[in-house]
């Protein structure tokens, strides 16, 4: 009997967490049972893909630079890339508007409901509206200045400061690209090296995939709000997805026509990546399967995927910026509040300059439509409205941001002359 897919022994081990954690709800004690017996598992998951983010964009930086071998190709690849980056946002947060003004789901929020959820979850918001307030006191440079980190030992001690850490990686390659290559013949070996063993513990914590990803949506389940709110909060929802399938598709479509490759080659090599996204909520752990998919089964060479990725990681957050544009509207819906079209438009800037930059991590999106909130007039109290199933939509908004990398860095790689067939390797296969 032929052993099953990575990407189906995910999907299964995600429904038998769903069925699990829905039985342990009917059960006398069932959601601390999982609280204290299958959670733990899923988070020690999470940490194991944490634990080599930060070495991974290291090494697989350094190496993707210095093997360039021209400051000029890093300059046209960069360029490119940001350029990207940009306007596939601008389309998400425009796609995510129109939806949310045709649909108009804050208008089917009554206001028993409203004064429900403001009543439930305003504590939660409170540490959102601290971290957002202390970013809006900060200089309009601030964002400049936090990209060079002061001890790059102290920035490797946290996800969160990603972009120092890539900045480091970048400024190392390109001093290794400019002295004689006989003198950096040995660093670049160790890279290389270090590169290749943070790529095999990748191998190796996926093969507890299928695991994780059960603890982690067996204790989402039971930890679930009350029905009726997921209830009332329905429409919002179907709007969020309904926007983050548009982008899918998008992708699917720019990446048929520019690079000629069928849909069902692109979805198949980045899907392991989408589930474990879907599952952690985070671009930023999810980065070294996403990274391994698209060299080994998309056909990006190593040198564009370890460059454009990692940035895409922290710069391209195409589904947080889309739910963004459509929480913000819906809010304001919610309170009776009509945003004009200079407004909205408004929404579009800020929701795509908060993207810049903001974590990797889950949670991050509500930091940034803080911003988005007090931009537009909207009251942050409105945040209680969407908390109740801000985690599910997490999930989804996160899947669509590592899609979005996969989607730039195969376009990227084409422009370039370094996109060709996969290599002749069945991860899957090797690794049941």
């Amino acid at each position: 009997m032929k052993k099953l897919a990575l990407h189906w022994k995910i999907l299964l081990g995600m429904a038998i967490g769903v069925i699990a954690g829905l039985f342990m709800t009917l059960v006398d004690g069932g959601m601390q049972l999982v609280q204290d017996w299958i959670k733990p598992f899923g988070k020690i998951f999470i940490n194991s893909l944490k634990l080599i983010a930060i070495p991974l964009i290291l090494a697989a930086l350094i190496k993707g630079v210095s093997d360039l071998k021209d400051i000029s190709k890093l300059s046209k690849m960069g360029t490119r890339t940001i350029i990207i980056y940009v306007m596939t946002t601008i389309i998400a947060v425009s796609i995510g508007l129109i939806l949310v003004n045709t649909i108009g789901p804050g208008k089917t929020i009554s206001e028993q409901t409203r004064n429900e959820m403001v009543e439930n979850y305003s504590g939660s918001t409170q540490k959102y509206q601290e971290t957002a307030i202390k970013q809006k006191e900060s200089g309009p440079l601030q964002a400049l200045e936090d990209l060079v980190p002061s001890n790059i030992f102290e920035a490797a001690t946290s996800n969160r400061n990603m972009l120092q850490v890539i900045f480091f990686a970048v400024f190392f390659g390109i001093g290794l690209i400019m002295i004689p290559e006989e003198n950096g013949e040995t660093v670049k070996k160790f890279f290389d090296g270090f590169n290749e063993i943070i790529l095999k513990m990748v191998d190796l914590i996926m093969l507890a995939a299928p695991y994780g990803v059960f603890a982690l949506l067996a204790s989402l389940v039971v930890e679930s709000p009350s029905v009726d709110l997921f209830k009332a909060l329905g429409w919002y929802a179907i709007t969020v997805v309904l926007g983050l399938v548009v982008m899918i598709i998008i992708y699917i479509i720019i990446v048929t026509l520019y690079t000629k490759k069928k849909p069902s080659f692109f979805i198949n090599g980045i899907s392991p990546a989408q589930l474990l996204a879907f599952s952690t909520s985070s671009s930023a752990a999810t980065l070294p399967v996403t990274m391994e998919r698209v060299t080994e089964h998309l056909g990006v060479e190593e040198e564009v995927a370890s460059f454009v990725l990692p940035i895409g990681a922290t710069i391209n957050m195409d589904g947080t910026s889309l739910y963004q544009a459509v929480a913000a509207v819906f809010i304001a819906q919610a309170f009776g509040m009509d945003l004009s079209l200079g407004t909205q438009l408004g929404i579009i800037a800020t929701a795509t300059l908060a993207s810049i930059g903001s974590a990797a991590v889950p949670g991050a999106g509500m930091v940034m439509l803080v911003g988005v909130l007090g931009y537009a007039g909207i009251p942050e109290a409105g945040l209680a409205l969407i908390f109740a199933v801000d985690r599910p939509l997490d999930m989804c908004r996160t899947t669509v941001n590592v899609t979005g990398d996969a989607m730039v860095s195969m376009l990227v790689a084409n422009s370039v002359g370094k996109l060709g067939n996969p290599a002749i390797k069945n991860w899957d296969d090797n690794n049941d």
